[in-house]
């Protein structure tokens, strides 16, 4: 009676309050490289960023070399490079259920390539929740308790949007790295990662009106620490909390939910978020317009 409780007052909690929507997120892929291919799985297009002009059209599963030349970007055909005439290139998918590969693995959205300063920068333009997608499972391993990801797919969601803008100095708002979080694109998706971003579709952590940056790390060693201890200055809602993950050596800054320690607990019985509830003080559950 008591979780039938808790789960209702909760579902109140979060059909009540709703922040900014967000729609898409801007994820760099690769920065400051000479060159790079590109490729789809069906039949898709290059354009002019700056004009919308259509360049060239990518047949499905042929890999394209591209390459910085000078200001702009150039594309191997045949043997031979032909300039695209822009520094600036999207490459957009003409069908549904279509994706990008570049890296060496899937993404889904668009690409975008710049040439910056005679180097590459490579970009995915991926609705939010696509995005998440390829976040969990690279954050968690697949086979972990749901309710560990379901934890995990929120506080994502919520560093995400906290920092969206973060590297927009770059022409990206995050890295697909740990820098910020790793990403793993359609490539990483598994079926019960993918399940735990869509029964939490849009749910965010707030304190004080504001989605916040939901820090979190692999493990810390037995007890989390502040954000103070670490960074700056501290965090009202990061507190230092036993972390369920002792005998696991710490692995990352220590500050917010500790991953080990999330799956133990969703191990022991709690859902996705008392998890949270435990690791992030006086927060909110609050949901986010998005799109796919």
């Amino acid at each position: 009676m008591t979780r039938v409780i808790y789960n209702f007052v909760l579902f109140f909690a979060i059909a009540l309050f709703s922040v900014v929507p967000a729609h898409a997120i801007k994820i760099g892929l690769d920065d400051g490289i000479k060159q790079t291919y590109i490729g789809s799985s069906k039949q898709s297009i290059v354009i002019d960023g700056k004009t919308g002009k259509t360049l060239f059209t990518l047949n499905a599963f042929s890999p394209y070399t591209i390459r910085a030349y000078n200001n702009v970007i150039v594309i191997k055909i045949d043997g031979k490079y032909y300039s695209f005439g822009t520094n600036y290139i999207k490459v957009k998918p003409k069908e549904k259920k279509c994706f990008l590969a570049t890296k060496r693995k899937w993404y889904r959205g668009e690409l975008i390539v710049y040439n910056i300063n005679k180097k590459l920068v490579v970009v995915n333009d991926v609705p939010l929740e696509e995005y998440l997608l390829g976040v969990v499972p690279a954050e968690m391993p697949s086979k972990w308790n749901l309710e560990a990801h379901k934890a995990q797919a929120i506080a994502a969601r919520s560093y995400a949007i906290a920092n969206l803008g973060k590297r927009k100095h770059s022409g990206y708002d995050l890295k697909d790295t740990p820098l910020d979080q790793a990403y793993g694109g359609a490539s990483a998706e598994t079926p019960q990662t993918t399940k735990a971003v869509t029964l939490t579709r849009g749910i965010v952590l707030t304190y004080g009106g504001k989605v916040i940056p939901a820090y979190y790390h692999a493990s810390s060693g037995g007890k989390t620490v502040s954000s103070g201890a670490v960074w700056a200055r501290d965090l009202p809602y990061i507190k230092s909390v036993p972390a369920y993950d002792e005998g696991i050596r710490k692995n990352g800054h220590g500050v917010g939910m500790s991953q080990h320690g999330a799956n133990n607990l969703a191990n022991k019985g709690y859902n996705a978020y008392q998890i949270l509830n435990y690791f992030y003080k006086n927060v909110k559950f609050s949901v986010v317009k998005t799109q796919l």
